[in-house]
This record gives C-alpha cells, structure tokens and sequence, in this order.
C-alpha cells in the first residue's frame, strides 16, 4: 500500500510517530494510502525550518515575491488535469468540479501577484515642523494553515497564497482525508523559486493542530471546517498570543419570491444544493418559497430536475453530476439525519436512501433527497448536512421567510430569487448574514473581494483573501521622523519643539 509522507524543507519526510489514517478512494471504498500523523517533534522541526528561512524571504522585495506567484500561475495551468485527477482520486469530486477547485485557488493567487500595490504603507509629509510620519506593513514571521477536505486544493492556497506573497513562511496542516494535493501545490511553489521551507506541509489529527496551538513561534492561524472545532482552535489560539481566522459551519437559505423566474430558481438550487454533493460551504441547502402556491411550483420544477441528475464516479466523465461523498461515516451521517427528517414529520418527496450504483457498492455514493413541509425545530433544518439533502421550508410572507434566515445561528451565505428590485435591495440591507446573493445561488466573492460569514460560521475579525488577507498576514508599524533643520553655534543641534 501506497505510504504517503510530510513535505518539509523541500523535501518528502517519512513519518515518523508510527500513526497512521487512511486515505479512501471514496468511488471504491478501497483504502488506496496512508497518511502519517505527525508528532509534536515533528511539527517544531518544521517550524524550526520556517523560522530559520523566514527572515531572508521577508527581506526579498514584494515585486520578487510577486513573480513566484506570477510563476506558480503559470505551473497551476500546465498542471490543472494533473492536480484535478489527484484530487479527484481521494476526494471523490467530478473532474470539472476538482478543476474548479484548483481554478477558484488559482484566482487568489493572481491577486496576490499585486502583493507590491497592496502592502504599500502611507506617508505624510510635515505632519508637524520638520517632522515625518509614515507607516508599513510587514510579515508576521511564522503562519499556519488548517485546512478541510472539501477543497483539497483552493482552501489552502486561499491560505498560503497571501501569507507567502506578505514575506511569512507557511506550514499548512491540510485534511488526512485528501492530503496529495497540498503536497503537489508545494512543490509547484519551490519550482517557482519559492525557497525551501517557506511552505511546507505537515500531515496530521488533533496532535498537529494542537502542537500549532501551543507553538509560540506561530504567530497566526487559519481554519475551515465545522464550527465546534472552529471555537476550539479560535479559543486556544487567542489564549497562546496568536492571530486566528476561523470559518465554521454554514445552513444558507435560498428566497424563493412569487415574482421569481422559477425555471431559473430549480436550476440554482439544483446546482446549488447537490453539486460537489453538497460538500460545499457555500451549498443551498435549505429552500424557502414564499407562499405554498410559490412552494407547490417550485417542487414541480425541482423533482423532475433531482430526478435526473447523474451520480457516479469521476471516472465516468462529465456527463456526472456529482461524485461520492469523502468517507462511510460521512456518508451514514447524511442518511441518519435523512431518517431524523423523516421520523419528525418532513415529506420525503425525492428519496434517495436506496441509491446504489453497480460495480461501486462499496462506495460512499448517496442519492439525492428532497424534502418538503420542513419546520425549524427539525434536526435536518438545525444541523448541517454536508450532502446532497435540499430542505424546504414554506414560508407566508417574504417577513417569515427573511427571519428565518436571520434566526439560525449560521450566516455563512444566502440568496434571493426575485424580479423586484425593491425587495432585493431590502433583503441585502437587513439580512444578518456575511455573503448576499440576488438571483445568483452561491455568492461566493472573487478573489479581489473577502469571503466569511457571520454569526457562528465565523470567528475572528478579518475574512479570507481579498484585501484583508493583507491585513490579516501584516502587522502595522508606524514611524514618526524628525530631523535636525539647523545647527547652534558651537556645533549644537538647533531642534524646533513639536506643536
């Protein structure tokens, strides 16, 4: 069996705590590698390694910087069959899905090459008699990444991508569930000219992260995943002196309005709710139509559209809609909190629990579900998925409808279908949560914007890539400057006092 190992310093390194987790191809079932879990030595080696490198690539001007990223673009498009078909093997995702994965991350990455115009300081001539103030950004020194398994590829780079551009090293604990690709990304940054052991990678659990945590030489954090873990790292990593980002859990609603377009609704949700089966953040996962006259349109349009979607393994092409799930306990997670739904009174009107897909029984495939007449004390309502379930919820009134998306404790995302201006522009002011979509199902920013949510799905002050990705990877130094005007006879200095 394949034996897979940590990245460091620029090169592959065995594992040496004699822990091991399993890396599943999720189409088969079939245990394809081993990932080691590294040992608190082994993560102050890394971070020995960092600190060492560090310094001398802080002091590399931001326009060189700039032009690793500007190759490592170039690298990411010669590679982008190779990196999906990895990602795909241990994630489970359609080929076109994984390549949006690496293309999502690729897009950060080009914004960063404008780390030059974004870590620029400010300056003030005069600001009191002979006196100049003028501050700058510089590198925090030591970063880490604690990445999730649903973007193997784009989640990390989001990460690694600005912290490297602002002069840090980076150690990136990235998914024992789909952990080739973060490698691969790292080696395709030193051929770049990234130096060794700026980035690195150090495979891991619970061990990693908490010797990250308690790691006094790391200077900041960043996380994605659910949000009791979410609160944990945040917690302890404010209580070590760190600068933590967490992004937690997420239940984005979708606003479905009489006026709305419905051929144009079904299909968002569609898309939005089972593609990448439902393994996605930002995924629609309940849908709120606005009248039961709204609610019974909807469901005509979305059964048959449910009904035809195509679940199988990468390998069979694009004619896939969407892939396995990325383990069993992922998979019997779904199911149990479909039988929840059904056993406190939802309407299964799409059931998908008797889906199998010859020559991958063993497989971690889920079929698609959609239920209706859900109600928010429901535990499919309450709790987040993270599969391929679409819950509706009627509501009587658009006011119904926008509270409870203002009620629940995620605030991820959210979406509104409509054709009146009027009311889109109120549900974008009043909603309380992070990400708006107006007739578009996933408003996930580009990279020149900052993506995070709200409420519970975020902890910490600062949202991912964008303009605060500099923020969050820089601390600010202010200089206040003065210089003699004249000197006194007898070779004294002749200073003016400040105002």
């Amino acid at each position: 069996m394949k034996e897979l190992s940590h990245y460091i310093n620029g090169e592959y390194v065995k594992g040496t705590s004699g822990r091991f987790a399993n890396v599943y191809n999720p189409a088969t079932g079939e245990v394809q590698a081993k990932v080691p879990l590294a040992s608190e030595e082994e993560m102050q080696s890394a971070v020995d390694i960092a600190q060492s490198v560090q310094p001398d690539w802080a002091a590399v001007n931001p326009q060189r910087r700039a032009r690793v990223m500007m190759k490592f673009v170039d690298l990411l498009n010669r590679d982008m069959d190779k990196l999906a078909e990895a990602l795909s093997k241990e994630h489970g995702k359609t080929f076109p899905d994984a390549k949006g994965d690496v293309q999502r991350g690729l897009e950060v990455v080009e914004y960063c090459i404008g780390a030059p115009q974004m870590l620029k300081g400010e300056f003030t001539d005069s600001a009191g008699p002979g006196i100049d103030m003028y501050s700058m950004r510089q590198a925090l020194g030591v970063c880490g990444g604690i990445t999730p398994f649903n973007f193997p590829a784009m989640i990390p780079m989001w990460m690694f991508a600005p912290a490297i551009a602002c002069g840090n090293a980076f150690i990136l604990k990235p998914s024992e569930r789909d952990p080739s690709v973060p490698m691969m990304l790292t080696e395709l940054m030193e051929e770049a000219g990234l130096p060794k052991g700026v980035l690195q990678v150090v495979n891991g659990d619970k061990v990693a992260v908490d010797a990250m945590l308690e790691n006094p030489i790391i200077q900041s954090i960043g996380f994605v995943g659910s949000t009791p873990i979410a609160e944990y790292i945040y917690g302890k990593g404010c209580s070590n002196g760190k600068r933590v980002q967490c992004f937690g859990g997420a239940k984005n609603h979708m606003i479905v309005m009489p006026d709305a377009d419905m051929d144009l609704a079904a299909d968002a949700l569609v898309g939005a709710g089972y593609g990448a089966a439902g393994e996605r953040c930002m995924a629609i996962s309940v849908a709120v139509p606005v009248g039961d006259e709204t609610a019974d349109r909807l469901i005509e349009k979305l059964v048959p559209r449910i009904e035809r979607l195509q679940v199988g393994p990468y390998t069979a092409g694009d004619d896939i809609d969407y892939g396995p799930v990325v383990t069993s306990a992922a998979k019997n997670n779904i199911l149990g909190l479909v039988e929840s739904g059904v056993n406190q009174g939802a309407k299964l009107v799409v059931d998908g629990r008797g889906f199998s897909l010859q020559g991958y029984e063993d497989g971690f495939f889920v079929g698609p579900h959609l239920f209706d007449n859900v109600t928010p004390d429901m535990d499919i309502y309450k709790k987040e998925i993270f599969g391929p379930v679409l819950s509706t919820v009627r509501a009587g009134s658009y006011e119904e409808a926008i509270q409870l998306a203002m009620d629940h404790e995620y605030g991820n995302g959210t979406a509104i279908f409509t054709r009146d201006g009027d009311t889109a522009r109120d549900f974008a002011a009043r909603i309380n949560i992070g990400m708006v979509g107006i007739n578009v199902p996933i408003p996930v920013p580009l990279a020149y914007h900052t993506f995070g949510g709200w409420k519970k799905s975020v902890f910490g002050d600062l949202n991912q890539h964008g303009p605060d990705a500099f923020r969050f990877y820089t601390r600010t130094k202010t200089i206040t400057s003065r210089w003699p005007s004249g000197i006194k006879e007898g070779g004294e200095f002749n200073f003016k006092p400040m105002d």
